[in-house]
């Protein structure tokens, strides 16, 4: 697998916000979100080294937490998350796997974070067939389906504009059984300023039907930088 870091911090996302966790983060990915916040693990990164499973394990393992965090890019693209969630349970670390969804491998983790990609996230006005391979796989309801009931999960949706909460609607009904609590809503931003703004109205939207606001804590901590 190709890393771009592995670094310990907070998680600032999700059910675990507060959680000192070593970050895994791997590089590639089968979307195109206009909004990546992660550019140098995507699809056009070239930084990163290759990493064998044992290595991955020993750097993880050096931190000496016992909360892991897989991310990418798309982690479920990589054959290798197969042994490395195997090795990693072996010696008894608590995982979480962030994914968009789309994808799936017979993983062990302790929290598949889920994360559709809703049409806020396509890429207008880039390439035709930037757009168009992202159009394609980014909804994939019947993986989300298996993977909510195979795994502890939660759903965490990307919100930018008030009529994206409509669309999350209809796609939870597309679901089926969805517990409200592990319905995540997170506010599209890369400062402070603009996740409280949205916070204004997401909140009671969320509130009112059994949702988590999702703030992206790591912002109020760090700011918007690499490695937190």
């Amino acid at each position: 697998m190709r890393v771009a870091e592995i670094f310990q911090s907070k998680q600032g996302e999700g059910l675990w916000t507060g959680v000192v966790s070593v970050f895994v983060r791997v590089i590639g990915c089968n979307l195109r979100c206009w909004f990546c916040d992660t550019t140098y693990a995507s699809w056009r990164s070239e930084e990163g080294e290759v990493m064998t499973v044992e290595e991955i394990v020993a750097r993880v393992l050096a931190y000496g937490d016992r909360h892991v965090v897989i991310t990418g890019g798309e982690p479920m693209l990589f054959s290798e998350l197969i042994p490395l969630t195997r090795t990693l349970a072996e010696k008894r670390m608590k995982i979480t796997i962030e994914t968009a969804g789309t994808l799936e491998l017979p993983v062990q983790c302790d929290l598949m974070s889920i994360s559709p990609k809703l049409s806020n996230s396509s890429p207008w006005g880039a390439a035709e067939a930037d757009l168009r391979l992202h159009e394609t796989n980014r909804n994939r309801p019947e993986i989300v389906r298996r993977l909510i009931a195979t795994y502890p999960y939660q759903l965490k949706f990307v919100v930018d504009a008030p009529e994206d909460l409509i669309e999350i609607q209809e796609y939870l009904a597309t679901l089926g059984n969805v517990q409200n609590g592990r319905v995540l809503l997170m506010p599209m931003a890369t400062d402070v300023g603009q996740m409280r703004a949205k916070s204004e109205w997401i909140v009671p939207f969320a509130t009112q039907r059994g949702y988590r606001y999702c703030p992206r804590m790591q912002l109020e901590w760090y700011g918007n930088r690499r490695g937190t």
